[in-house]
């Protein structure tokens, strides 16, 4: 009989290939994505979930298989791109730019107002429910915070966020010698998934030029954590490390799941995930299966602090 499902998804990616593409979303792409790692493919990552979760563990499968992770998500294909004129222990800072989201003027007291048509409607990029919304909360750039953190071992207090509301710096990169190298270009996917697919190569995409006299002007500013807490508790999760992401991660699907289908609010969002993350820590993972143990209660969790909230 012919595996199905998640077990054929597995041996698909543990498949010889020279490169395997992994953009299932969410938790339900870890273990194709491992199997692919270490398999020893290289790897165009657009699941960033992935390394969320269990970061150290694909760090740790890549190294050991001699895979290269090349990242997909246009922030972090940036700083690939830009890490081609130096070394990582050449690296002062990796700024992680931001959008800032539908929200990003709108006053706190307003959030709670928001609805779920709104909080999809991006101002720049056309994306699916779920990252729309992270990006509105902006739990999106901490998740790539996170992301960043495990692909680009600078130390985590050498990677910001910068708010870009154009969206056409995608990453800069500072060096020791106070040089910074930014990645610019049109806010279209296509063209960090063809830098993946192509690397070390380039190919031709049918995307737009960059127009920079059109666009005429680009804005940057300093991120509010007191309207977005949402980079600041991923900021935290890394830091202490263990199974905190993974838990973030959870809670956060969980969280953002209620919030589409109109059971909570808006900022109950990142509340959610906070009430989850201020539970004990459960031990450290060491395998997939610790993983897929903490991602299975943080969500029981989660679920339940929904439930709390829907019937106050």
């Amino acid at each position: 009989m012919w595996p199905c499902g998640a077990e054929a998804l597995v041996e698909a990616a543990a498949s010889p290939a020279d490169l395997v593409l992994a953009s299932i979303v969410g938790t339900a792409g870890l273990a194709p994505t491992m199997a692919a790692l270490e398999a020893g493919c290289n790897v165009a990552l657009a699941n960033k979930e992935s390394l969320v979760s269990a970061g150290e563990l694909m760090i740790a499968a890549a190294r050991k298989s001699g895979a290269t992770i090349l990242p997909v998500d246009s922030e972090h294909n940036a700083i690939f791109q830009c890490l081609a004129g130096g070394r990582i222990e050449q690296v002062r800072r990796i700024i992680l730019t931001a959008s800032g989201g539908p929200f990003r003027t709108m006053e706190a007291e307003a959030m709670a107002r928001v609805t779920p048509a709104q909080a999809v409607a991006h101002p720049n990029w056309s994306m699916g429910a779920k990252i729309s919304v992270d990006s509105a909360t902006m739990m999106n750039k901490g998740l790539e915070l996170i992301e960043a953190h495990h692909l680009f071992p600078v130390g985590l207090d050498r990677i910001e966020i910068l708010v870009h509301p154009q969206s056409v710096v995608h990453s800069l990169v500072e060096f020791i010698d106070c040089s910074t190298l930014a990645q610019l270009g049109s806010p279209d996917m296509r063209i960090p998934i063809g830098s993946a697919l192509a690397w070390p190569d380039r190919m031709a995409t049918p995307c737009a030029p960059l127009d920079l006299a059109g666009i005429a002007r680009l804005d940057f500013e300093a991120p509010d954590e007191a309207r977005f807490p949402a980079t600041a508790l991923c900021r935290a999760a890394i830091a202490e490390g263990g199974a905190r992401p993974a838990q973030l991660n959870a809670a956060n699907e969980v969280a953002v799941a209620a919030f589409l289908a109109g059971r909570i609010s808006f900022p109950a969002i990142v509340d959610t995930v906070k009430r989850v993350l201020d539970t004990e820590a459960p031990p450290v993972p060491a395998s997939l299966h610790d993983i897929f143990s903490v991602d299975a209660a943080s969500r029981a969790a989660a679920q339940h602090f929904v439930d709390q909230l829907e019937h106050v």
